[in-house]
């Protein structure tokens, strides 16, 4: 039985959250080489299984939605991830939720309810209280890095529900992939970000990258853009840093403090309010 556009759209934050974890344990710290290498792993993987060349009047669309939704997503994902503690990058990206109701107003004529605003920055708020510590270090390029690829996320889902698609979501997905993998395998190049050398606990954790966390999750991701819209699956993307908590808090023995506890607590009220919203007509 397909799973709905939620469940698709939940099922892939879910994933994502894994890639803190093996991002700290498996792979080597090259933010541009993870980036290029999951980019084009997952895109052979799809265009392997999708056997399938956009028309050439789409090419121009998929270079925007390619270098928005995966090349500099996973770009500046990666930087933030080395430059900042994982909690303080995993808030910034719990803030795609609000950049993507507040886009979605001029590109898309939707105006969102009070309550989908709350519900958005409820989210926020509980997941800073999750994932923030005291004496977290800032970073200023690392900051900008995670906003960046925030905004990135949310302006690439946006743009690629205005547009539709002219084929499959694998293959959509796919060309996108390519495509940012190409720019971001010249970026590493010219920056010299890659290793020397890969050990065998670093290739199997690029394969699981490339697999199980960017060409799965991006499909799911995609199928719940194309059919309940980017403002109706954003705020899944909380879950994410919840995922990356609980892992690292599984990982490295670490038991949550009262404010974590409130702190999830808070983040699945804001996920059921985000949706009760939804299921109300929008304004405009």
């Amino acid at each position: 039985m397909p799973l709905s556009p939620r469940a698709a759209a939940a099922t892939a934050t879910i994933l994502w959250g894994f890639t803190y974890i093996l991002t700290t344990t498996m792979l080597p710290p090259n933010p541009m080489f993870l980036a290029a290498v999951r980019a084009l792993g997952g895109g052979v993987i799809l265009l392997f299984l999708a056997r399938d060349v956009p028309p050439r009047a789409w090419w121009g669309k998929l270079t925007v939605l390619g270098t928005l939704n995966n090349g500099l997503f996973f770009g500046l994902l990666f930087v933030a991830a080395v430059r900042l503690p994982g909690g303080v990058a995993a808030t910034f990206q719990a803030l795609t939720p609000l950049f993507t109701v507040l886009l979605a107003l001029p590109l898309l004529g939707v105006a969102p309810s009070r309550v989908k605003l709350i519900a958005v920055l409820a989210g926020a708020v509980g997941v800073s209280m999750v994932v923030l510590r005291g004496g977290a270090g800032l970073d200023a390029i690392g900051i900008l890095a995670a906003f960046g690829s925030a905004v990135s996320l949310s302006l690439g889902g946006i743009l690629l529900h205005k547009w539709g698609r002219p084929s499959s979501v694998v293959s959509l997905t796919a060309w996108q992939m390519l495509i940012a993998g190409v720019e971001l395998a010249i970026v590493a190049v010219i920056m010299g970000d890659v290793p020397t050398s890969l050990s065998a606990t670093n290739v199997l954790g690029l394969v699981i990258l490339a697999v199980l966390l960017t060409a799965v999750p991006f499909v799911l991701w995609f199928t719940g853009i194309q059919g309940a819209g980017p403002s109706a699956i954003a705020p899944f993307m909380l879950l994410t840093p919840i995922v990356a908590f609980v892992l690292d808090a599984l990982v490295h023995r670490v038991l949550p403090s009262p404010l974590q506890a409130l702190g999830v607590v808070v983040v699945i009220g804001a996920l059921l309010l985000g949706q009760f919203a939804d299921r109300k007509p929008a304004k405009g």
